[in-house]
């Protein structure tokens, strides 16, 4: 038994072999005339064209947002406002309220006063 090993030091592995093969077919597959590297995942492809990608569809999705995002930002204007009116309307309210009252208040105090 070697006394300067650790039981707990891992094995190396080996070395894996690559499964990749990749034919002059595939390649050309992979990339068109102009240079372009072509990509697809499940339903989704990408391409690879002067040293940016870009994703088919995107420009739709994109425009798509843009509109909600403006959707948004009017709705956001909108709930802003009806705030504002409800507390015009609650102070309004308030204000009627305290003047309807007033009246009395000031009849009570005289009563009291002359008793």
């Amino acid at each position: 038994m070697p006394f300067f090993t650790s039981k707990f030091s891992p094995k190396k592995s080996k070395i894996r072999k690559s499964t990749l093969s990749l034919t002059n077919e595939d390649l050309e597959e992979l990339i068109h005339d102009n240079r372009t590297v072509k990509l697809q995942l499940g339903d989704s492809s990408a391409y690879f064209q002067n040293g940016t990608w870009r994703i088919d569809g995107i420009d739709h999705t994109y425009k798509g947002n843009q509109k909600l995002k403006t959707k948004v930002q009017e709705l956001e204007e909108e709930n802003n406002l009806l705030k504002l009116k409800l507390e015009i309307l609650l102070n309004m309210l308030t204000k009627a309220t305290a003047e309807r009252l007033h009246p009395t208040e000031l009849k009570l105090r005289k009563n009291e006063a002359s008793v």
